[in-house]
């Protein structure tokens, strides 16, 4: 039965794989019902013995070649005249049934020992020299005879003629690099000769270390992807969110028009009552005889009263209203846009090495100042000797990043950010072309953006903390007053290369004036 066993496993390939949830339950069930005892495969054109035991009608041909009687494999039933087979239809209309369903779910559930006569026991190895699978007391003999001892034994497999060379019948256990294939060893004398070949474990423990690398780079795929997707939703829920404020806001907008249009209405109403009773008298007076009293009134009368300019009104409350809705509308889209920045905020930290010896910094390196005595330090070629500037530690080649500054109580700064590679020594220009994408403020109330030439900014307000906002890939800089909901500046189509860092200048001192520090402030917005 061995010999039947092991021909058979090398007539065909055992299918394997897992059923839907749907059919697991019913398969499992059948799996025994559904396999030859013989070659331990999923049954090809079935056939029932007259004891009533299914078989592969090639295996149990084959069993009874070799036999001087004919039994039944597997109750050794012995019948006096060989049978007629004929194909069991509906066991193999399962079969094809379930193979249809999930070819590759129809699998044995575990190897079974070669040579065990009576009942199989599971398989503990399989040996690649003797093309055998053995129980632990088969095995034993593998243990213990030297010569059997050097034979390649593995976890137990069903396909055995899988894991040997067909044109060879020995173990596949070298790899050609050469021709990217599993090899034997009279294979590299003959085919292979003068190849690259290397043992199978070591070209695996190599394809291993790229599966790995490959899975590194999978999951981080599945990340980036995960991320944009979250991205794509918080923007979804922004806008959302906006267009429901700005809804709202027009529905507001428009009862208070609403109100106001009521209000002329009526006004109108009034002042036409009054000009109808006025236009009673002077049909009455037209006709009176009492010259004296037509005399006494007739200026009064005729004279042109404070009457309103409708038309001029009613376009004053009209401009009055789309202009309140335009900065309403602006506001909102500009926080809109503000909200929709600050998803990308990243946590900036001042890096010492970069910062002018003049400049002091806190010791969580979020603070910066100037300072009035020039300390020593290491004059390092990242550092800012000259002018009092510093930059965040961490520098950006890709995507988007955002970070807000708190620069209340200044009269004077710069932010924005520079280049990795730009002068650091000596007098600096803040302009694009040296790698600095800044705005500053000077004299208390001048603000500038540094595109050189400078461009001056009308701000409505003061700002107290600034976000600056960069994309990388859109070559786009973007300044904003966080707690106004206000644009300042944009520095668009620019072109990168290389790192952007944040950058820093809290300005000098200026006799105590300019004293208070730029702060690093945790990202968040004003309602």
């Amino acid at each position: 039965m061995a010999e039947s066993s092991l021909t058979a496993r090398k007539t065909r390939s055992a299918s394997i794989s897992s059923l839907p949830p749907s059919m697991s339950s019913s398969i499992s069930s059948l799996s025994e019902e559904i396999q030859c005892s013989i070659c331990l495969d999923v049954f090809t054109d079935p056939v029932t013995t007259p004891c009533g035991h299914n078989f592969c009608k090639i295996c149990l041909n084959k069993c009874w070649d070799n036999s001087q009687t004919c039994s039944c494999p597997y109750c050794k039933e012995t019948f006096k005249q060989r049978p007629d087979l004929k194909i069991n239809t509906t066991l193999r209309e399962l079969v094809d049934h379930c193979k249809k369903k999930s070819p590759e779910t129809l699998k044995t559930t575990e190897v079974l020992c070669d040579f065990c006569e009576e009942r199989k026991l599971k398989a503990l190895k399989s040996c690649l020299v003797c093309q055998s699978s053995y129980c632990e007391t088969h095995l034993e003999r593998h243990l213990r005879v030297a010569g059997l001892m050097k034979h390649k034994l593995m976890d137990p497999v069903s396909n055995m003629e899988d894991y040997i060379c067909q044109k060879h019948e020995r173990p596949l256990d070298l790899f050609c690099r050469d021709d990217q294939t599993c090899v034997c060893s009279v294979c590299t004398v003959t085919d292979h000769k003068n190849h690259k070949t290397v043992a199978i474990e070591e070209e695996s423990q190599e394809k291993k270390t790229e599966l790995m690398k490959t899975q590194k780079d999978v999951q981080l795929m599945i990340q980036n992807r995960i991320k944009k997707i979250q991205e794509i939703k918080h923007s979804a829920e922004v806008r959302k969110g906006f267009y429901t404020e700005l809804l709202k806001m027009m529905k507001k907008q428009q009862k208070a028009a609403e109100k106001q249009e009521q209000e002329l209405i009526e006004d109108l109403e009034q002042e036409i009552t009054e000009l109808k009773m006025r236009n009673t008298e002077l049909e009455q007076l037209s006709h009176t005889e009492d010259h004296l009293h037509l005399l006494q009134i007739h200026s009064s009368l005729c004279s042109s009263r404070n009457t309103r300019n409708w038309p001029e009104i009613r376009m004053k409350t009209l401009r009055r209203a789309l202009t309140q809705l335009k900065d309403t509308i602006d506001e909102k889209l500009t926080l809109t846009e503000l909200k929709w920045m600050q998803q990308y905020a990243v946590d900036v930290t001042l890096d010492p090495d970069t910062a002018s010896p003049y400049l002091i910094l806190s010791d969580d390196g979020k603070q910066v100042r100037c300072g009035d005595i020039e300390q020593k330090l290491p004059d390092k070629p990242e550092r800012f000797d000259t002018c009092v500037c510093v930059l965040g530690k961490e520098g950006f080649s890709s995507g988007r990043f955002y970070f807000e500054v708190q620069v209340k109580g200044k009269t004077e700064w710069d932010l924005g950010v520079a280049r990795e590679y730009i002068n650091r020594k000596g007098q600096i220009s803040l302009r694009p072309s040296d790698g600095y994408w800044t705005v500053w403020l000077r004299n208390g109330d001048e603000y500038k953006a540094c595109a050189g030439p400078r461009v001056s900014l009308s701000l409505r307000v003061k700002p107290q903390r600034v976000g600056v906002f960069v994309d990388y890939e859109k070559g786009l800089v973007s300044f904003y007053d966080v707690k106004s909901n206000s644009h300042i500046y944009s520095f668009t189509t620019q072109s990168f290369t290389g790192k952007l860092y944040p950058y820093f200048s809290p300005c000098p001192n200026d006799g105590g004036k300019n004293s208070s520090p730029l702060i690093i402030t945790p990202v968040s917005y004003y309602k």
